[in-house]
């Protein structure tokens, strides 16, 4: 199949997840680095707080907060 082909089903909203190989599927700039951060006692006790309080892990606290501040200065 061409690509031009490929692209015209998918503007038309056709499931073309039959010619995808998404095994070898990668995300661009969504790989994960494992970085090390200190925090003083009282920010750890806060965002538990909040974490417990949303129902999720405190590095999703960390995570969406980051990218929030992220988005605003970029924008």
């Amino acid at each position: 199949m061409k690509a031009k082909d490929l692209d015209k089903m998918f503007d038309e909203g056709k499931d073309i997840s039959k010619y995808l190989d998404l095994t070898k599927a990668i995300r661009p700039e969504q790989e994960q680095k494992r970085v090390n951060v200190d925090f003083p006692i009282w920010m750890i006790h806060s965002l538990d707080k909040e974490a417990k309080r949303l129902g999720v892990p405190r590095q999703s606290i960390i995570k969406i907060w980051i990218a929030e501040r992220l988005e605003k200065e970029l924008a």
